[in-house]
């Protein structure tokens, strides 16, 4: 969930986002208090970090970090969507993640990395907290929350590539693409009148991207799902009408 800024009247700035990025400066530590990486923490424990911390914006299809860039800062996603992309050995893209606002990203050091593993876009446009990655180890060894809180977070995020690793590996296309689709509403979807939207732009190559196949095959999925009324597709946008139909469709021995 979004992390909602605002002015010293309780209204929320109206302004251009860069009057917003100004305001981080004086967050107040209650906004960060329920994120994970920040729950366990006084609020004079979250202080410290925020004032160690800067502020960028990234517009969306911006890149934040390409993979095997030196991993010079990690990032708190206060707003907006990020996805994480891999590139194959033969140049293909995959998206192996997608990254909620309220968590963290780009930790290279907590995987032991002195380089970024992949690369991260923004998906929409997005607000960010920087740290230099030096202040990683001092975090971990200062604030027992903040470290708890980040393990946790890399242990989910290992299953969750080890799982998309295993669905590539062992599940026909339409399962892949069909799972694929029921995490991005069970994670960042928004209900409608038509149902439940992905919230945020996701094309079909965007999709192709996540489950390993092509284009092709996710638009003659697509077309057949429409067609059917499991789901509506237009442009950048997807609503799941009938879930219950889809989480038929990502069960093995799925009829195609």
């Amino acid at each position: 969930m979004a992390v909602k800024i605002r002015n010293s009247c309780g209204e929320q700035p109206t302004g251009h986002v860069d009057r917003v990025i100004s305001m981080m400066r004086k967050l107040d530590e209650s906004l960060l208090s329920h994120l994970a990486p920040f729950a366990g923490l006084t609020r004079d424990e979250i202080r410290e970090i925020l004032d160690q911390a800067s502020t960028q914006r990234f517009n969306a299809g911006e890149s934040i970090f390409d993979e095997g860039a030196v991993a010079e800062r990690f990032f708190l996603l206060l707003d907006g969507y990020v996805r994480v992309v891999r590139i194959t050995d033969g140049g293909d893209h995959v998206t192996v993640l997608h990254i909620p606002s309220g968590q963290l990203f780009g930790i290279a050091s907590a995987l032991g990395h002195t380089n970024y593993p992949a690369t991260s876009i923004a998906v929409s446009e997005s607000i960010t907290l920087a740290w230099p990655m030096r202040l990683w180890s001092d975090f971990e060894a200062r604030y027992e929350g903040f470290s708890t809180a980040t393990q946790r977070a890399v242990g989910k995020r290992m299953t969750d590539m080890h799982d998309r690793f295993v669905e590539m590996a062992t599940q026909q296309v339409e399962q892949r693409v069909a799972n694929a689709l029921l995490r991005l509403i069970n994670q960042m979807g928004r209900k409608t009148d038509q149902g439940i939207e992905v919230d945020f732009p996701i094309t079909r190559q965007d999709l192709s991207q996540m489950t390993g196949t092509t284009l092709h095959t996710v638009s003659r999925l697509l077309s057949a799902w429409e067609k059917s009324g499991i789901v509506e597709s237009r442009r950048k946008h997807i609503v799941v009408s009938r879930p219950q139909d889809l989480v038929l469709k990502a069960k093995p021995g799925a009829q195609h």
